[in-house]
Formats: C-alpha cells, sequence, structure tokens
C-alpha cells in the first residue's frame, strides 16, 4: 500500500503543483483479511494529509476518524454519501421479497437521480441552483419518509438493518 500511496499523492501533487483541476480519483480498501494492525483508515488519512474539504465516501466506518473534530492534519472531512449506496440497499431487498416500502424508496431515489440526469451538461452554478431548488426538497422528504419507516419497521429485519445502514450515513440525506 505505501508505494502506491507515494505515487498516489506525487500524482496529487503534479495535479496541485500545475493548478490543473483535479476532479476524480480513487481510494480504495481491499476487504479481504490480511492480518494487519493498521487502524481502520488510517491509510486515508495519511493520504488525505492538508485536505481540506468534502468527499463521497461509502459507510465504511474506518473514515470516521478523517470526519471527527479531532482529525490530524486538517479539518474534519465534510462527508457526501453516495445515493447509489442507499439506492443499492434498497434494491436488494426490493428483489428479494418485493418490498413496497423498498419500491417506495427506489422510486424516491429514482426522482432524485431524474434531476441530475435533467442538469448534466450545465454549468456548475446551474448545477447547484437546480440542487437547491429541486432535489433538496426531494432529499428532506426522503429523510422524513425514512425515519417514517424505521419506526414502522423491525430494525431486525432484512428491510430494517438496509434502512438503518441509510440512516447512519443520514447526514448524506439532509440538504445543506
Amino acid at each position: 500500500m505505501a508505494p502506491l500511496m507515494r505515487y498516489a499523492r506525487q500524482i496529487l501533487m503534479i495535479f496541485i503543483c500545475t493548478r490543473a483541476v483535479l476532479k476524480v480519483w480513487a481510494l480504495a480498501r481491499d476487504d479481504r483479511s490480511w492480518g494487519g494492525d493498521d487502524p481502520p483508515g488510517e491509510n486515508a488519512e495519511k493520504f488525505l494529509v492538508g485536505f481540506n474539504g468534502t468527499l463521497q465516501l461509502d459507510g465504511y466506518q474506518g473514515y470516521n476518524r478523517l470526519t471527527g473534530p479531532n482529525r490530524k492534519n486538517g479539518d474534519p472531512i465534510i462527508v457526501a454519501h453516495c445515493w447509489a449506496h442507499a439506492r443499492r440497499k434498497l434494491k436488494e431487498v426490493f428483489d428479494r421479497d418485493g418490498s413496497e416500502i423498498a419500491a417506495e424508496g427506489l422510486r424516491r431515489i429514482a426522482e432524485i437521480y431524474a434531476v441530475e440526469k435533467d442538469i448534466r451538461g450545465t454549468s456548475p452554478g446551474q448545477r447547484l441552483s437546480a440542487r437547491r431548488a429541486r432535489s433538496a426538497p426531494l432529499v428532506e422528504a426522503f429523510g422524513t419518509w425514512l425515519q417514517a419507516q424505521r419506526l414502522r419497521i423491525s430494525a431486525k429485519s432484512r428491510l430494517g438493518e438496509k434502512l438503518a445502514y441509510i440512516h447512519r450515513t443520514g447526514t448524506a440525506f439532509k440538504p445543506s
């Protein structure tokens, strides 16, 4: 992992030094057991030294060290969770059980995706404006709907577990 991190940091520094716009990069974690003793998220923390801003993350708990007030070498990262992860959880339940609640969640997420499809290719300012006007109410309604479903469904059921996962990444479902 160390050589890969050094190489990735070099690429990142090239982008910074040449003032090019860095649009996308990824840090992957291998889920296979390797017997190491690095604390979860330590490599991401090293890689992101000095970075302040927003990152799209999945629900891996090792990233929590990046978002806390005691983060070393930078301000707490602002998390932009991935809607695809929430959608996947609902799709798993719908495909297996045909759940109407999962279907409703998928429909609501599809509305958010439709806004993104409509604004694709527009300027950043136009996308921001459209997201505030069109997506924010949908996101807020999704959060309210999610809370209502969690009160109705057993937390130990398959659907309840998936809704709990979505809720744990709930900061993503509140408009900014």
